[in-house]
């Protein structure tokens, strides 16, 4: 397993300067978080809507510079942010990129990655069926495969987010707030934020809670997933890399209900006219709902991580 360090988080931060759009900040209103003073992160208005443009531009780029992609390009099974961000890298890189996905995958999904030049194929019911069929691409097409999370390249990318944050806010950070999935965009943030003695709070559903019970039992677990923001946190089992800096580094843990998730979603829109999947919401629902109770005076970054998400409903509860 290979763990990624502050120095590869560095690198990746020159690697993608250019590609990748500066992260913006905005300060929260006053008692949002209590007596603690509080910073929005509004990494959903990266590229492809989410903060996975930089950890798939680190790993397109790092192969290139490499001369280590083969010219059947990279590969991923993913209908999310992740083969998104894939897609959106290769095309941008002139790499071609091949994205497998079910046979159930929305039609919109589709249609954006194909506006990237991908390669879409449909195979099964599940996302298993996918992966199969990715693995079995690039063993004969010799294609770089990509992951979704589980990858130092990957996470990595995602965490040149943190060192954004700090040139942006201008009072010291104590704090910083992201949602966990598989733990790629956890692993990249909390090596950064070791490095500068930033505290990290890891924010996970009830219900999606891969790396709360990795921490609880010690070791990697298979977990059941069901929750609203399962469709970006939904991974049944984190990343090792992410269990291996959940130990190394001062990190909590805390969980939030999907009630609370939904409450922060909607609190994002009447309030800032922010729409973001509920995955995003996730992060700030732990402050809103009191799963991390923060310090008087302590300075807090929350990370929304994306945005592809269906605003309608946002919009009609105007009138709730």
């Amino acid at each position: 397993m290979t763990i990624p360090t502050y120095g590869d988080v560095k690198t990746a931060c020159d690697r993608i300067a250019g590609h990748v759009r500066p992260v913006t900040v905005t300060r929260a209103d006053p008692g949002t978080a209590g007596d603690a003073h509080l910073w929005l992160v509004l990494e959903f208005m990266q590229h492809t809507g989410s903060f996975k443009a930089r950890g798939a531009t680190n790993f397109v780029a790092t192969h290139l510079e490499a001369g280590t992609m083969p010219d059947s390009g990279v590969v991923i099974a993913s209908g999310g942010n992740a083969g998104l961000a894939c897609a959106w890298a290769a095309q941008r890189h002139g790499v071609t990129a091949t994205v497998f996905l079910p046979e159930t995958a929305p039609p919109v999904k589709i249609a954006k990655l194909r506006a990237y030049d991908a390669d879409v194929r449909q195979v099964g019911n599940e996302y298993a069926d996918a992966l199969d069929a990715a693995h079995s691409h690039a063993a004969t097409t010799g294609a770089i495969e990509s992951h979704a999370y589980d990858n130092p390249l990957i996470a990595a990318g995602a965490g040149t987010l943190l060192p954004e944050i700090l040139t942006a806010i201008p009072d010291a950070l104590d704090t910083i707030v992201v949602a966990v999935g598989g733990g790629g965009l956890f692993t990249g943030v909390t090596v950064a934020a070791d490095h500068y003695g930033i505290h990290v709070v890891a924010v996970e559903p009830v219900n999606c809670r891969a790396l709360n019970a990795a921490i609880e039992s010690g070791h990697l677990v298979d977990v059941p997933v069901d929750s609203i923001a399962a469709d970006a946190l939904g991974a049944r089992r984190a990343s090792a890399m992410a269990l291996e800096w959940a130990g190394r580094a001062a990190v909590h843990s805390v969980l939030v209900p999907d009630e609370a998730i939904i409450h922060a979603r909607h609190a994002l829109w009447d309030h800032r006219r922010l729409a973001v999947e509920h995955g995003a919401a996730t992060a700030l629902a732990a402050l809103l709902d009191g799963a991390y109770i923060p310090k008087v005076g302590e300075k807090i970054a929350v990370v929304l991580c994306g945005a592809n998400t269906d605003p309608t409903d946002l919009v009609s509860s105007q009138g709730r």
